[in-house]
């Protein structure tokens, strides 16, 4: 289990030493500083669970260094000592975002409880933000059905869950690698902690770099404000890149270096910063060929694939069809407010026949079309429409890559009424790629 980390800020070093051998021997990682700027330094590197502050420091007090902490991360609760103690003072510390108060000298054995109890709310705040998170986003099982493709995928993921190790999900465009990344996050060590997205595909290596590590305000035209990266955002939870074989050379060593060393920094930046994540990949790609092409680091393939899973596409596994199709219909009878929705012979039939090139995104366009255009309780064949591979294929051609993901980001987005996020749903990438890809195109949405 990972130990606490706290950060000891005093200019007296016998008060540091005398404090942190206490706190090393309670089982806390310890570090140290003996000013503003360095707390500052360290608090960005290290990202502790716990800040404790003197008060008066020889470049500074306490605070002034509130808001500068808090700025590189608002959920580390803060501890201000000082020898000079004052209601006033106390009153304005906790109105800038101290979580405690206390007046030297402090006993050990107190100063040890308040900081197990300050940890404790924060785990507790971090859990119940976690879950909230899952709940807004809970998806089906990726594990529907009981074909033998899928019990094994499920009995190797089951395996895995518990482990550290970089996973890498395999499998064809919409067989359900983002609804596997999160179960195995829900059910792993990190899930209390926040999971954080990003679809590769597509993206510049400008654009992938500042949203993977951040940016330093002016360390490029229009970087008027610091951003911080999604690492950072993931520190100590987990990260799933998706198409991962399209991220960009440049980029890669970069990434290699998040996963081996655990270190990376914001664009603009001359100090590496510490972050703690699991990763979890995915690529409908063959990315073994993408090594020998030379367009993937064999080194970082190697280090991505630790744990490789791979999805079967729903046209070799039939039988898991009519099961799957049954989940997405209770559904999303849920979310219209619709009666039990139920799927008649003839409809099973043309379901378990259709090869299905989408997967499951495409099983449940289908039937959200059916349910949308129909009333019946009950689903014939008539009521579902197939698009066939052969007419998607011969209708696109002729145009260009662009071309077609602007027509399909405008579709998707006038189905959703101009909202961003809920296309940015059914599209399977965040907000962020969106809005880049919306002002690209030149396309509108409403207001969010």
């Amino acid at each position: 289990m990972r130990k606490p980390k706290v950060l000891i800020v005093d200019d007296d070093p016998a008060i540091r030493f005398g404090m942190g051998e206490y706190l090393e021997f309670e089982g806390f990682d310890v570090s140290e500083a003996a000013d503003c700027e360095g707390a500052l330094q360290s608090f960005t590197a290290v990202r502790p669970d716990m800040a404790i502050l003197d008060y008066s420091l020889p470049d500074g007090n306490a605070l002034g260094l509130l808001p500068r902490l808090q700025q590189v991360d608002c959920t580390v609760p803060l501890l201000i000592l000082t020898g000079h103690g004052s209601i006033d003072l106390a009153v304005q510390a906790i109105k800038l975002g101290a979580e405690q108060f206390l007046t030297k000298p402090v006993e050990l054995p107190a100063l040890l409880a308040v900081l197990r109890r300050l940890i404790e709310n924060q785990r507790n705040r971090r859990t119940q933000a976690a879950r909230e998170s899952l709940s807004a986003r809970e998806e089906i099982s990726p594990f529907v059905g009981g074909s033998a493709a899928i019990r094994r995928l499920a009995d190797e993921a089951r395996r895995i869950a518990a482990v550290e190790s970089p996973v890498l999900i395999q499998g064809e465009t919409g067989s359900g690698k983002g609804v596997l990344a999160h179960w195995l996050h829900r059910n792993g060590p990190r899930a209390a902690e926040a999971f954080v997205d990003l679809n590769c595909a597509g993206l510049s290596r400008e654009f992938l770099e500042t949203e993977l590590f951040g940016h330093e305000r002016g360390a490029f035209t229009g970087a008027v404000n610091r951003k911080t990266g999604l690492l950072e955002v993931a520190d100590r939870g987990t990260v799933f890149l998706d198409e991962v074989g399209d991220i960009e050379q440049s980029v890669q060593p970069k990434l290699l270096k998040v996963l081996e060393e655990k270190q990376f920094r914001r664009m603009g930046e001359v100090r590496d910063r510490v972050v703690d994540i699991r990763l979890i990949a995915a690529s409908h790609r063959d990315l073994q060929a993408r090594v020998r092409e030379g367009f993937f680091r064999a080194d970082l393939y190697f280090r991505i694939s630790t744990v490789p899973l791979r999805i079967p596409p729903l046209r070799d596994r039939v039988e898991d069809i009519l099961p799957l199709a049954t989940t997405l219909l209770e559904r999303l009878a849920s979310d219209l407010g619709r009666p039990r929705l139920s799927i008649a012979p003839d409809a099973a039939r043309a379901l378990e026949e259709y090869r299905w090139p989408g997967n499951i995104r495409e099983l449940r366009n289908v039937l959200e079309r059916a349910v949308l255009l129909s009333d019946r309780e009950e689903f014939h064949r008539a009521d579902l429409r197939f698009e066939p591979l052969s007419q998607v294929v011969e209708a696109v051609a002729n145009l260009t890559l662009e071309e077609v993901e602007r027509q399909h980001i405008e579709r998707i987005l006038a189905l959703e009424g101009g909202r961003v996020p809920a296309a940015a749903a059914k599209l399977g990438i965040p907000r962020s790629t969106l809005y880049e890809k919306l002002k690209r195109y030149g396309l509108r949405s409403v207001q969010d």
